[in-house]
């Protein structure tokens, strides 16, 4: 296989979407939520960015701030739209996973445990699956994405149909 054909093989399988016209609803509210939070990272970095990653414990705070603020506004404005939705999805899953376990975990533990501080407030099953609520909905729901894609409305699923159709939707020459 010629790497001008591999390259289009992997940009059909990011196409590829088995997901239906509904998955609309998980992106605009994964996309959303980004989006919003992505923002508010460089709008009020001392509560929500670089000052809030050292406050529970994150490392280089100042570098991953700015950076996971940057991820969340620009992978979220890709799911909304729905376009490459397979490959945004999987930073914000990881997103989710250093959320729970830096900021969920101590809840649960009713202590910090390796880098990340203690809780501030109540502790234990509930308090933890109450404050991780969001963190799980978005972590489920991003990892939908990933699995099934962006779903028949979204950018990715016009172009797969354009290329399905016989036009080549790859950018370039």
């Amino acid at each position: 296989m010629t790497g001008r054909a591999e390259g289009a093989n992997l940009w059909g399988r990011l196409l590829e979407t088995g997901a239906p016209r509904a998955a609309l609803l998980i992106r605009l509210a994964v996309g959303i939520v980004f989006t919003s939070e992505g923002i508010q990272k460089f709008l009020d970095p001392g509560a929500l960015g670089a000052g809030r990653f050292a406050r529970i414990g994150i490392p280089a705070p100042a570098v991953l701030g700015p950076f996971v603020g940057a991820v969340e506004l620009g992978c979220g404005l890709l799911i909304a739209a729905g376009l490459a939705t397979r490959l945004a999805a999987v930073p914000l899953v990881i997103d989710m996973l250093v959320a729970l376990a830096s900021t969920k975990m101590p809840i649960l533990l009713g202590h910090g445990y390796w880098l990340f501080a203690g809780p501030s407030g109540a502790t234990g099953p509930w308090s933890m699956l109450h404050e991780a609520r969001t963190d799980l909905s978005m972590l489920l729901c991003a990892g939908f994405l990933a699995l099934a894609g962006g779903g028949a409305w979204s950018v990715d699923g016009l172009l797969r149909r354009r290329r399905d159709a016989g036009g080549d939707v790859r950018a370039g020459p």
